[in-house]
C-alpha cells in the first residue's frame, strides 16, 4: 500500500528540515510527504519550497492558519496513499518507523495504529525536563509504562476511513481525538515504531505550547457544566497552587528551576481559561 505521510507546519523553520529529512532515510519507499503549511509567517514556506523542487515525493500545500485540525484534512485530501500517516513538524524518525507502525494495518488487524515508543529529542534541556515533570513522565519518554495498547488517537489509518467520517473536527489542542468518537475505534498499537518529539525549549514556547494547551484543559473534565468546570480549572491553575505545586516537584526531581516553569505553564493556561469565557479562536 502506499502510505501518504500528513505534516501540518506553523512556524517551524527550525524542525522541519530534520523531520523530512528522517522521512527521506526510511526503509519503507512507497510514501509520499505532504506539508501543510498552516499559514506560517517565518521561513518555512522557503524552506519548504527547497525540499520540494529536489524531492519529488514531496508535496506542499497552504492554507491560512486554520489550525493543525484543518491542515490535516487538507492533506488526506489530497492524499493519493491508501494509508495516511500523521506526525509533527518538530518529530525525527528512526528509520524502520512507517514499516513498523502500519504493520497492524497491512496484516488487517486494526483500521488504524499509534507508536507508545515515543521519545523526548531535547531531554536534556532543562525546560524540557521540566515539561516531562509537569507530565509526571520521565525525562527521555512520552508515554508511562503502563501506557494501554489502544488509544484514541491515531497515528496512523486507513484513508478510507478518515474520509468516511470526515477526518478531525477543529477543536484546537484535542482535535485528533475526535476521529476515535467519529469512528467508534481506537488505534492499535504498534510494535518498535520509535521516534522522537520536541518539548519546549524555552520559557517562551512553554508559555506558548500551555497557551494552546489551555484553550481546551477545562474540555477534559466529566463535569458537563463548561462554565463551572472552567472556573473549577481557573482555581487549580491559580498562583497559590502554581507555588505550591512547583515548590514541592522542585525539591522531589531536585529541580530548582522547575517553580519558575510552573509559574509560567500555569499562567498561560489561566489566560486562555479567561479567553475561553469570550470565545477565543480554540484551533490558533
Amino acid at each position: 500500500m502506499k502510505v501518504s505521510v500528513v505534516i501540518p507546519t506553523f512556524n517551524e523553520e527550525k524542525a522541519i528540515a530534520d523531520c523530512l529529512e528522517a522521512l527521506f532515510k526510511q526503509t519503507y519507499k512507497n510514501l509520499e510527504i505532504i506539508v501543510v503549511n498552516d499559514g506560517s509567517t517565518d521561513k518555512t514556506l522557503e524552506i519548504l519550497s527547497k525540499f520540494k523542487n529536489e524531492n519529488p515525493k514531496v508535496k506542499v500545500l497552504t492554507q491560512k492558519h486554520l489550525g493543525a485540525g484543518l491542515a490535516r484534512n487538507l492533506g488526506a485530501k489530497n492524499a493519493e496513499g491508501e494509508i495516511l500517516v500523521f506526525v509533527d513538524a518538530d518529530m525525527t524518525f528512526d528509520k524502520k518507523f512507517i514499516s513498523n507502525l502500519i504493520k497492524p494495518i497491512l496484516s488487517k488487524k486494526a483500521i488504524g495504529s499509534f507508536s507508545k515508543d515515543e521519545f523526548v529529542l531535547n531531554k536534556t534541556n532543562i525546560w524540557s525536563k521540566c515539561w516531562n515533570v509537569n507530565k509526571n513522565l520521565p525525562f527521555n519518554k512520552m508515554h508511562p509504562k503502563n501506557y494501554p495498547d489502544e488509544q484514541a488517537v491515531f497515528r496512523a489509518i486507513l484513508k478510507k476511513e478518515f474520509l468516511k467520517v470526515g477526518g478531525f473536527d477543529s477543536i484546537g489542542y484535542i482535535d485528533d481525538y475526535t476521529l476515535s468518537k467519529k469512528l467508534n475505534a481506537k488505534a492499535k498499537v504498534a510494535k518498535n515504531a520509535y521516534f522522537y518529539h520536541k518539548n519546549p525549549e524555552t520559557l517562551k514556547e512553554v508559555f506558548t505550547q500551555a497557551r494552546w494547551i489551555g484553550k481546551n484543559e477545562y474540555k477534559n473534565r466529566k463535569i458537563r457544566n463548561e462554565n463551572l468546570m472552567r472556573i473549577i480549572s481557573i482555581i487549580r491553575y491559580s498562583l497559590p497552587f502554581s507555588l505550591v505545586n512547583g515548590f514541592i516537584k522542585g525539591i522531589v526531581y531536585k529541580l530548582p528551576f522547575f517553580i519558575f516553569f510552573k509559574l509560567i505553564y500555569d499562567f498561560a493556561v489561566e489566560v486562555s481559561l479567561f479567553r475561553s469565557f469570550f470565545k477565543e479562536h480554540l484551533y490558533k
